[in-house]
């Protein structure tokens, strides 16, 4: 009984990272190459051109054109062996993610395609005080998603986090007594520089 167990948890795990790995590559997004038996120090992250176009050292220019991530990944590895037999190497899909919003470093993010939302989020230094973690929009082609991290974070079990894809954007908002709090100041300032003004003209 264990090992049925076991045998369906592990094809459940090889479906999801199938799945997470055979996207396309974008513009934008790129590959970690690692070797571990080449003397030359080539190992590094490359991206891809906007025409579409991965260039690597020694091997040239490899076009994307209708390649999801493992076609790529084949080719790249089949490309080195020729150039050194046995050679030992590893190809890491580098996606492309922006966070924007209450987090501590907004900007773009590269993530090989098994982190999630919280994960990203994390890398960006974490949300700020002002953070609402009950509603995070993540945009992508599809259209926008939102998330409630807190349910996550309470350990809800109905709520899951997921898998990201090339081109989202996460968008952490701003609790909404905060976004009140600092319109009422604008709005308290400019009274008072209106107020100012009008006693200055008498």
């Amino acid at each position: 009984m264990k090992r049925h167990a076991c045998l369906f948890f592990l094809f459940l795990f090889l479906c999801v990272f199938q799945s997470v790995y055979t996207q396309n590559l974008e513009p934008g997004d790129g590959v970690r190459i690692t070797f571990f038996n080449v003397s030359e120090e080539i190992s590094g992250d490359y991206f891809i051109q906007q025409n579409n176009i991965l260039q690597l050292p020694y091997v040239g220019l490899l076009k994307l054109d209708d390649k999801d991530y493992q076609m790529l990944k084949q080719e790249i590895v089949t490309k080195y062996d020729s150039l050194y037999r046995g050679v030992e190497l590893i190809v890491t899909p580098l996606y492309k993610i922006n966070v924007l919003g209450e987090v501590r470093r907004p900007g773009v993010y590269y993530v090989t395609g098994v982190e999630k939302i919280l994960d990203v989020i994390a890398m960006a230094g974490g949300e700020t005080e002002d953070s609402d973690m009950g509603e995070i929009l993540v945009d992508r082609k599809e259209g926008t998603l939102e998330f409630d991290a807190e349910d996550i974070i309470r350990g809800d079990p109905d709520t899951k986090d997921f898998y990201l894809q090339s081109g989202d954007r996460i968008y952490v908002t701003r609790k909404w007594w905060v976004s009140v709090q600092n319109s009422s100041f604008l709005f308290s300032a400019a009274s008072l520089l209106v107020t100012i003004y009008a006693i200055s003209i008498r």
